[in-house]
């Protein structure tokens, strides 16, 4: 039987992931419904048409949330990490480096994270748009005011990202409980006056309406999918609240709630199709309308945080991974390591949230940009977890093909409806997407063309320390630390420093950081020793991508194996390169050069590994690509 003190923090997690992981898919009611039965779907408002979509919703949350995302992608874990970035990284090393499948899946997995991204710009758009939109179905006086008071909404929430979410946070959970109690007592009222919705419950209607409707119900499928868009976030934030209350959320809180109202809306629509435009702020009447107002703007800033926060998050396991150069992370939080802010992220991805904004202007055409991005994204998931649970869970392939191929189908159905839309807005996550892979791939080959290029002059470490100390260099007092390479020979810097002053240091030491798939590497596997002879040592320090890289705590635990730093006497000697193109090697040109720039706006390592300025000597280095 668990402890009370048990249940208090599951519930207390509970209440959180209600907050912070279901704040998109909780905001879907606000434009789902208005956007299937729009006039540029065709579809017309019929009960039979009306009962049938309800169904596909109220299924498509059963299927696709509860049985796939809830119930088996939670499972597929980079040591209780979650999110595609997590999930590429455990179908990579589940595979091996030299499979056949190894570049197909980084590239697949890589391009699904780089539509998240495209994703997290519209979330925050839509969703405060379509909820500020209420005050239009009020009277239409607000009409002109609706797209100005969302950039002013929107500017504040990322004017206030640096802050950090530790004061307003505590309030996410209780006003999200809120949101979906509010949902759901809506639906109730409605589904009590118009009790015939609850033929949706039947699956058979979901199926009727495909085949009654074909081609026209084909092309609603593009807005039907509206409803489960945020489902990729239950997944993302796995690792901050784990599998339980994830799931204790969303199936005593997040699911009920939403089922209602999409009920609800549908007997709403039964008893009044005029209320088409806009049916979930005509749920109560013209009374409701401004309260609803206010409380969907809280959700829809909410469910924007939320988004906002994962860009940080999956920014952070990008850079580590490799495939961005490292840039400002700024910690929010003492107690939470989580909780972070990256400045230029911030405000690159608040000036295209603004543009899409002002550029579409109604969240009806911005729905026609959303779907893409999630279904895409969707698929790209149920493919790399085929791949986890046939290579690392040893699951019979007929096992694996049934468990992952039922949602395959799903997806590809899904996306190939919204591929109808890529004319009509659906370029933009595409654009957003594509222009990201490229810099991403761009970075990764960058880096590799860099480190061939250095193993190409590599001078052999054991080899060169033995000869140096046939007739060794004066040795001065305190500790060199060389920042090396992966697999790299001697550093540049000491070959410098040894040109230069002549002179070495009396105790030596050649530090190497690797980057592991992994999520976090265990404090007692982050260090390891090895003696190279006269006080000369290889050190590495070994991190996971959500791991903080801190090389002054890294010394201080190599105490633990026998070397002791004292920071004062200790200088670190580190290479700083300067990349130049060429024009007949490696990359094409034009990414060579985007590369070259990156590079030059790369925040120091020096800066990344947190080592203190006043102990730092850079050392300048030439690498031709």
């Amino acid at each position: 039987m668990a402890s009370p003190d048990k249940k208090s923090s599951l519930a207390a997690l509970t209440l959180a992931a209600v907050g912070i992981v279901y704040g998109d898919i909780g905001t879907s009611p606000l434009y789902t419904m208005k956007e299937v039965f729009s006039k540029e779907h065709g579809l017309p408002l019929t009960p039979e048409n009306l009962i049938g979509v309800v169904s596909l919703i109220v299924w498509g949350l059963i299927i696709i949330v509860s049985l796939k995302y809830v119930t088996l992608i939670l499972r597929a874990n980079n040591r209780g990490e979650g999110g595609i970035m997590a999930l590429m990284a455990l179908a990579l090393s589940s595979v091996g480096r030299h499979s056949r499948w190894y570049f197909p899946l980084m590239a697949m997995g890589l391009f699904g994270a780089t539509l998240f991204y495209g994703d997290s710009v519209i979330t925050p758009a839509i969703s405060v748009l379509s909820a500020i939109e209420g005050l239009s179905v009020a009277t239409s006086t607000f009409d002109p005011y609706v797209v100005p008071l969302t950039v002013v909404v929107l500017g504040g929430l990322y004017s206030l990202q640096a802050r950090g979410t530790g004061g307003i946070g505590k309030w996410f959970g209780p006003i999200m409980v809120l949101w979906f109690a509010a949902l759901a007592v809506m639906g109730v009222i409605n589904i009590i006056d118009e009790p015939s919705i609850l033929y949706a419950l039947n699956p058979l209607n979901a199926l009727h309406f495909l085949e009654g409707n074909k081609l026209l119900a084909f092309i609603s499928l593009g807005a039907v999918v509206l409803a489960f868009t945020g489902a990729e976030a239950l997944y993302a934030d796995m690792g901050h609240f784990g599998a339980k209350p994830i799931r204790m959320a969303w199936f005593m809180i997040a699911f009920p709630a939403l089922a209602l109202n999409y009920l609800g809306q549908g007997a709403l629509l039964l008893m009044h199709p005029d209320a088409v435009n806009n049916p979930f702020y005509q749920q109560l009447g013209a009374w409701s309308i401004y309260p609803l107002v206010i409380l969907a703007t809280m959700a829809a800033i909410i469910a924007s945080q939320a988004t906002i926060s994962g860009t940080f998050s999956m920014t952070k396991q990008a850079i580590a991974l490799g495939f961005l150069p490292r840039m400002k992370i700024e910690f929010t939080s003492a107690s939470h390591m989580g909780q972070i802010y990256i400045p230029a992220v911030n405000w690159l991805q608040m000036m295209v949230v603004m543009m899409a904004v002002i550029g579409f202007g109604s969240s009806s055409d911005l729905a026609a940009a959303y779907g893409i991005a999630v279904t895409a994204t969707m698929t790209v998931t149920t493919i790399l977890t085929f791949f986890v649970i046939r290579y690392r869970w040893r699951y019979s392939l007929l096992l694996c093909f049934g468990a992952t191929g039922f949602f395959l189908v799903i997806d590809v159905g899904f996306l190939s409806a919204n591929m109808l839309k890529l004319f009509h807005g659906g370029w933009f996550p595409l654009l957003l997407g594509t222009v990201l892979f490229t810099i991403m791939l761009t970075w990764k080959r960058g880096r590799e063309l860099v480190f061939e290029n250095l193993q190409r002059h590599a001078i052999p470490l054991e080899d060169f320390l033995s000869s140096l100390f046939v007739a060794p260099p004066t040795r001065v007092p305190g500790t060199a630390i060389f920042l090396r390479g992966e697999s790299d020979g001697v550093p540049h810097a000491m070959l410098h420093n040894l040109s230069h002053n002549k002179v070495l240091h009396e105790r030596v030491v050649f530090l190497t950081v690797h980057m592991k798939e992994v999520p976090y590497v265990p404090v007692e596997d982050r260090v390891r020793v090895q003696t190279l002879g006269d006080e000369c040592y290889q050190m590495n320090v070994y991190y996971g991508f959500k791991d903080l890289p801190d090389i002054p705590l890294a010394l201080e635990q190599a105490k633990d194996q026998g070397l002791e730093f004292e920071m004062m006497e200790t200088s670190f000697f580190i290479a700083r390169q300067t990349v130049v193109a060429h024009p007949t090697r490696g990359m094409a040109l034009w990414r060579e050069h985007i590369f070259v720039t990156m590079s030059r706006h790369a925040r120091g390592a020096a800066d990344y590994y947190q080592i203190p300025s006043n102990r730092v000597i850079e050392l300048g280095t030439k690498v031709e690509i």
